[in-house]
């Protein structure tokens, strides 16, 4: 039989009473304990019921303690859970658990038993850690078979002490799916973020330095990494062996090797990022298929290492400038660059006498100069020079003079960053 309106009415008030008790029954069953200095986090951990919430007073614990019930662990007043230098200091092993506002520190050093500040285990998804100090561990946070997994507004410092090769990562990632990685601040660690087989994340708001690699990327795809910087690194960002990254917005400089390292990676998008005053800006090494648009190259060594059939990229829009070598190009054959609207090169040493911004002849990055510097390196002391000008103007008129390049046909006469001057010297 067919309710009427007012019987649908009813029906749904009572339906929505229902839940809303049952929210409030679910509501009052949670409970709260609270940790006073000289109490036990593990002891109030362990006699909290699933979906609790057990506080910490301001304090220094040594503690390490075991969560395997969705809980909330909240500092007060930032209090100290310190490992002892054993061990993990927290170990995760349920869903939906919650720590934040917390100090964690003094793991273990067993890099065979992957000691961390907080250790997740596999399963127990949508893990959140946020708003922590995590300082003197091996690994700062471990995460290991998850989904959806948090990390977000912690400090992490590593053991700034032993050598890189000693140490843990600030964040560990490994076969997980749909994390977000956001404003964490990470240094002296081994590679601040190592990401190994863990697609759909987020990235972004990170700020990293001092550490072997900013970012670590191995057999993962699909993520974004956004709006990080990553500086006074051996490398800035690692991409290795990936599919589908987009790359947008970050900041890579002051790093002794490398700013961006394409590595092996296909169907990508690399824009808008700054790579200022690295060994080389951008290493790029069997890369195929990708959009590298929009980037800021600027006082490098050298602006673009490419080497290793990296083929088929499009590669437009770009300002390469006051690098020392604009690229480094390693293959038999050209490669087409600046397709569309061209690249910017400071050396440029064409003309544009119709003055639509685009140079007359096109751009290359390997003649016969740039060959004889890399040979002798004291000839740069001599590339502004009436010679060494004519030198270029003759090598184009004699092939057989000439080495496999990136070619630009296009070349732009301005840079279309206005603000490049800021990261001269950087």
């Amino acid at each position: 039989m067919a309710l009427s309106d007012s019987d649908s009415r009813s029906e749904g008030l009572w339906r929505h009473g229902i839940w809303c008790l049952c929210l409030i029954s679910a509501n009052a069953l949670a409970a709260q304990w609270t940790v006073h200095p000289g109490e036990s986090v593990a002891a109030a951990v362990k006699a909290a019921r699933p979906g609790d919430t057990v506080r910490i007073e301001r304090g220094y614990y040594l503690e390490h303690v075991l969560i395997d019930k969705p809980l909330h662990l909240q500092g007060i007043d930032r209090p100290t859970l310190s490992g002892s230098h054993r061990d993990d200091v927290i170990r995760v092993r349920a869903p939906d658990v919650l720590i934040e506002g917390l100090i964690v520190r003094d793991s273990g050093s067993d890099l065979t038993a992957q000691n961390a500040g907080i250790y997740v285990e596999p399963g127990a998804d949508r893990i959140a850690v946020r708003n922590n100090v995590l300082v003197y561990n091996l690994f700062g946070v471990w995460l290991e078979k998850l989904k959806d997994p948090e990390v977000s507004n912690n400090l992490i410092a590593g053991l700034r002490d032993i050598a890189s090769a000693q140490r843990g990562n600030g964040i560990q990632l490994y076969n997980t799916t749909g994390a977000r990685i956001i404003n964490n601040r990470i240094s002296y660690a081994r590679d601040g973020i190592y990401v190994d087989v863990s697609h759909h994340a987020v990235f972004r708001g990170n700020t990293i330095h001092d550490l072997r690699y900013g970012t670590h990327y191995m057999n993962s795809n699909d993520n974004l990494w956004e709006d990080n910087e990553s500086y006074h690194n051996r490398g800035g960002l690692a991409l290795m062996e990936v599919r589908r990254q987009v790359v947008r917005n970050n900041r890579a400089w002051g790093n002794s090797d490398h700013g961006i390292m394409l590595r092996t990676i296909v169907d990508s998008r690399i824009e808008n990022n700054v790579v200022a005053g690295n060994d080389r800006g951008f290493f790029i090494y069997d890369a195929e298929s990708n959009t590298i648009s929009g980037n800021r190259v600027i006082g490098n060594r050298v602006g673009a290492h490419v080497s290793a059939g990296s083929i088929h990229n499009d590669v437009d829009g770009n300002d390469f400038i006051q690098n020392q070598e604009q690229v480094r190009y390693v293959a038999s054959h050209d490669e087409q660059w600046g397709s569309k609207q061209g690249n910017f090169w400071s050396n440029y040493a064409g003309w544009d006498a119709d003055g639509d911004g685009v140079g007359d002849i096109p751009y290359e990055a390997n003649d016969v100069v740039d060959r004889l510097t890399w040979q002798h390196p004291l000839m740069k002391l001599l590339l502004n020079s009436p010679a060494v000008h004519s030198l270029r103007l003759i090598a184009t008129q004699f092939p057989l003079l000439r080495s496999p390049s990136i070619v630009d046909k296009h070349p732009r006469m301005q840079p279309l960053a206005q603000d490049w001057r800021t990261w001269i010297d950087k």
